[in-house]
């Protein structure tokens, strides 16, 4: 065994693989950019080494730099996690060649299936059913729109060496393939370092189904059951879970011995996933290999009990596999939710910066630990304080729960949701919390087109209907009488003077453009030692008791008996008097006021906000990579003005309306905040 490695990779996997290699007793190496030297996979290993700028194609994509970081420290082996090198088949030779062992599948193993289109080729060969398309590289967009015709739209345009939803766009029509086609190339180039690009029919009402392998050096592979990971947006999977809500025992059997044959005919080591296509009638199609360690690994883990971290080490060391196929269980039902730094409110755009809070709910599992199941794990790679940069992904934590059943998991889900806390960047946990409510979800009837078809128009606040929305205004009314006694309790006050509090209060929700509505409550029986009190209010009755205090954002209690949990803020910037209330998704704005104070409140005027429609405003942090207009320049509403990139994905900006460029405000190679005006009109 292995007495030091190194983790070739960053974030949350970096912090994962070292929790492993410290419950085994191996001493590990991280590496980090100039970006990432304060980073929390910093201070858990017990070596660290800088290995470059913050682009990654200058820190984390150098072979050289990371074979020199294990020889400078000794590292016997490299772990590459997921992204970066993981994939790459040089890189693994290069390990080899150098004495260092790859924690991963041999390096022609990585090159026969980790290269979508030589897979393709391949399972082709071994008789495997692949969707229609052209598997070799594409060189111009003008031949990108031929070949789309030729298969007919829509069309799947795919980087050969891409993943999470990088470099991959589908195209309905000849302008969104010739486009697709060139964001595609730039893309992969950025992230992966080879800009190969190949077109496949788009299979519609598709489920995306894959199996997880595990195979050692001695001809061993064995399927740990499936995931289903068909809540997708934009091919990036949102929601991850195991065993698949669709389907069948028969089904699974199929697809496991089916990807087992794929991995034995390349001679597969360590962790891999073969994904499918699955139609409505469980025929399955083969999709592609990834063969590394995928991001959703927890919920197989949660369901079979098996460490996939440790397995991977240990095969590579040279281990047979522990368990046989007959040993692989299935327990229970785990949901994963990638907490990703984005604002669902503003189309998911990135969103850095600092985290001012960083407060998870308390986890009950634990990775690398499999004696505890059946609770909430965190699986992150940042801390209260940390900051989210602009260079790479914007997933900063995983959310894992483990229930007995789907609606066990659910519940339990959607509580640690509401006790998830983070501040100073956007998330998207209220869209996870949407999803999670969604009948469609709860149901299992959902395919990889569910969010388009959902939210195809975006995600809006309205998008998510509280079922108990008189709840939200008896918290803020009780978070209002919580401050209250606060004030009763000063010393000092003028006998007879002093802070008196009465029973009735007004609600008054705080709308968009100024459209506020009020709702009375009653609250009674207050007290302030055990939280407990009565709130009435839309002809309701609810007997609350809860630990909050001043300052804290997460509240736990319990309502009418039941358990609940949500977050409540005082004094926002938009709203300096009042509340935020965030339950199940759902956030309620609003200035809880007496009787009097809210008839006051009503004759108040709205002023509203200026006008910027003149302007392209920034839509989030990022890197003004290109201006495509210039001063006096006639523009029609959709035409291309800029495009910013963050966190490896190019977002190009149109405009909204014809006219004409008045002033340019920025300049290509700017560092750009949110909402900062890049073009004016005249």
């Amino acid at each position: 065994m292995f007495t030091k490695i190194l983790i070739a990779n960053r974030g949350e996997i970096a912090c994962r693989v070292i929790k492993t290699a410290r419950k085994m007793g191996i001493a590990t190496v991280a590496v980090y950019s100039d970006a990432d030297k304060d980073a929390r996979h910093v201070e858990l290993a017990d070596e660290a080494v800088n290995i470059g700028p913050a682009p990654s194609r200058e820190s984390y994509l150098v072979a050289d730099k990371i074979i020199a970081a294990c020889k400078q420290t000794g590292a016997q082996a490299v772990h590459p996690g997921y992204g970066f090198l993981s994939e790459n088949a040089e890189f693994s030779k290069r390990c080899e060649e150098e004495g260092i062992t790859f924690i991963g599948p041999k390096h022609y193993s990585i090159g026969a299936m980790g290269d979508k289109i030589e897979s393709k080729k391949l399972a082709g060969a071994a008789g495997v059913n692949c969707i229609p398309g052209v598997n070799d590289a594409i060189e111009t967009p003008e031949k990108a729109v031929e070949i789309a015709k030729g298969i007919g739209y829509p069309v799947m345009i795919k980087a050969s060496a891409g993943g999470g939803g990088k470099g991959l766009r589908v195209a309905f029509n000849d302008k969104e393939a010739l486009e697709g086609f060139t964001s595609c190339r730039n893309e992969a180039r950025n992230s992966f370092g080879d800009d190969r690009v190949f077109i496949e029919k788009f299979v519609e009402e598709p489920r995306h189904i894959e199996i997880q392998l595990i195979g050692d050096s001695h001809g061993n592979v064995l399927y740990l059951n499936e995931r289903e990971c068909s809540i997708q947006r934009r091919h990036q999977k949102v929601i991850e879970e195991a065993p698949s809500p669709f389907i069948s025992d028969a089904t699974r059997k199929a697809m496991g011995e089916q990807a087992v044959a794929l991995a034995k005919a390349v001679k597969y080591q360590s962790a891999g996933t073969v994904e499918f296509v699955v139609g409505k009638d469980q025929s399955f199609y083969f999709l592609e290999m990834n063969t590394r360690l995928q991001v959703e690994h927890p919920v197989t883990e949660c369901i079979t009990g098996l460490d996939l971290v440790e397995l991977m080490i240990r095969v590579a060391a040279g281990e047979k596999l522990p368990l046989t196929q007959a040993d692989v269980k299935r327990d229970g039902w785990a949901i994963e939710c990638r907490i990703n730094a984005e604002d669902p409110f503003r189309n998911f755009l990135p969103s850095t910066g600092r985290l001012v809070r960083f407060r998870p709910p308390t986890e009950t599992m634990f990775a690398s630990d499999m004696s505890k199941l059946y609770g909430v794990r965190v699986d992150t790679g940042v801390e209260d304080g940390g900051e989210i940069p602009m260079f790479y992904d914007s997933m900063i934590a995983k959310l894992i729960v483990h229930g007995k059943d789907r609606k066990d998991a659910i519940a339990k889900m959607r509580d640690a949701l509401n006790g998830f806390v983070i501040r100073g960047i956007s998330s998207n946990i209220p869209f996870q919390a949407a999803l999670l409510a969604h009948p469609r979800f709860v149901a299992g009837d959902f395919n990889t087109g569910f969010i388009a078809e959902q939210y195809g128009k975006g995600f809006h606040a309205e998008d998510v209907p509280h079922d108990d929305p008189s709840f939200l205004v008896a918290l803020a009314a009780y978070a209002h009488r919580r401050t209250l006694n606060r004030a009763v309790g000063i010393s000092g006050q003028l006998p007879g003077h002093g802070v008196t509090v009465g029973q009735k209060f007004v609600v008054v929700s705080l709308g968009a453009g100024g459209n506020n509505s009020q709702q009375e409550a009653t609250i009674s029986d207050f007290r302030a030692e055990s939280g407990a009190s009565v709130i009435e209010t839309g002809g309701k009755r609810y007997d609350l008791c809860a630990s909050w205090h001043l300052g804290g954002i997460r509240i736990r209690g319990t309502v009418n008996g039941q358990p609940f949990a949500a977050q409540v803020e005082r004094g926002l910037a938009k709203n300096p008097l009042g509340f935020r209330i965030a339950h199940n998704g759902t956030q309620l704005d609003a200035m809880v006021l007496s009787p009097r104070g809210a008839a006051l409140y009503q004759l108040m005027p709205y002023k509203a906000p200026p006008d910027m429609s003149r302007y392209v405003l920034s839509p989030m942090p990022g890197l003004l990579v290109d201006v495509a207009v210039q001063v006096g320049q006639k523009v029609q509403a959709g035409e291309r003005v800029a495009v910013i990139e963050a966190m490896k994905m190019e977002n190009v900006l149109f405009a909204a309306a014809d006219g004409v460029v008045g002033k340019i405000l920025a300049s290509k190679g700017e560092s750009l905040t949110v909402d900062q005006p890049i073009v004016e009109f005249a």
